[in-house]
């Protein structure tokens, strides 16, 4: 009878593994991501008629979220510098959603202009009375080598991702702590947890978010009810690319290569609504290879140096190449 158990438990365990097993390799999010989608809160139940501020939201993972919000009955506020893409945003939430005009406030924000951001924050509460989430969305990525690239880039990285975000967070954090409630969510990067090559300035920006942002969370616990969240996408298609730094300040991207091998920014959107609508402090977004890595990274570094190293390589190579730093994963250089 003895053996007849053991042998139960060990088919149960075996098949146990061999789900998971499937699961991951189909995978586009962590275990706790998903099974939030399987059983958690739907966003359209626990995000109807919240205030969310979206900064960055005139493009890519912002705009995105700007019309999916929408489609939720969240009431917005949506920043970026550019006022007539805000606008065009605005008309398509209103087109596609049951809000009315008043329930959008088109805000236009810079990062860089610190000392506007109280005034911002002053003016967003003055017009809903409140704000229940700010989606810290902006920011600027990196195409260049360290060799090459001049310390400005660098102060400039720093200024608009970190500095840009922790100000406006510090704005948003004493309303939030002293209604009990709200939620502060950041959008980090793959590379906020584990460095890539072209990007040293960009990875180091988010990497510092990373540790405030953890470190902010242990400041908090006695407010339960404020969730600190950062959400770490992988490769996901975007504008990111074409805005990109590069080794001088004012030098645009030379190359943007084909965004069809990154996951869909929809998919990327609502996995993120459905982590911030359960509470998930953070969340790995990425489609298959990528999401090794970031397993790789947090079980067994050293194996994960060892690939991280020889696709940095190939990255390196590729990109001198002439290719697309995203694409260079899946394309070959153009030989003579």
């Amino acid at each position: 009878m003895d053996c007849c158990v053991a042998s139960a438990l060990c088919c149960v365990a075996a098949l146990w593994l061999l789900a998971h097993l499937v699961g991951f390799v189909v995978a586009d999010a962590d275990f706790t991501l998903l099974w939030a989608t399987l059983v958690g809160h739907r966003p359209e139940a626990k995000l109807k008629g919240l205030v969310v501020w979206v900064t960055g939201a005139s493009s890519g993972i912002g705009e995105e979220l700007a019309y999916q919000l929408a489609k939720c009955g969240s009431r917005l506020v949506l920043s970026a510098r550019r006022e007539d893409e805000l606008t065009r945003v605005k008309r398509r939430c209103l087109e596609s959603s049951d809000l009315e005009d008043g329930d959008i406030l088109v805000l236009p924000l810079d990062l860089l202009e610190r000392t506007s951001h109280e005034e911002k924050t002053k003016t967003v509460i003055q017009y809903f009375g409140h704000i229940d989430v700010l989606i810290n969305n902006g920011g600027r990525s990196q195409r260049s080598l360290c060799l090459e690239t001049s310390v400005d880039v660098y102060q400039a990285l720093m200024e608009l991702n970190f500095l840009g975000t922790v100000s406006i967070t510090k704005q948003v954090l004493p309303h939030m702590t002293q209604r009990g409630t709200g939620s502060i969510v950041t959008v980090s990067s793959v590379v906020g947890i584990a460095g890539a090559p072209l990007a040293t300035g960009y990875s180091a920006s988010k990497h510092a978010l990373q540790g405030f942002f953890n470190s902010l969370r242990t400041e908090l616990t006695e407010y339960p009810r404020i969730l600190i969240s950062t959400v770490c996408p992988g490769p996901v298609q975007s504008q990111i690319v074409n805005n990109a730094f590069t080794e001088d300040l004012n030098r645009a991207v030379a190359t943007v290569g084909n965004q069809e091998h990154k996951m869909p920014t929809s998919r990327c959107v609502r996995l993120m609504l459905v982590g911030i609508a359960n509470g998930v402090k953070e969340m790995w977004i990425a489609q298959q290879p990528f999401l090794l890595f970031y397993y790789a990274w947090q079980y067994a570094p050293t194996f994960a140096w060892f690939v991280t190293n020889m696709l940095g390589r190939k990255r390196v190579q590729n990109f001198k190449a002439g290719l697309d730093a995203d694409s260079a994963y899946f394309t070959k250089p153009k030989t003579s």
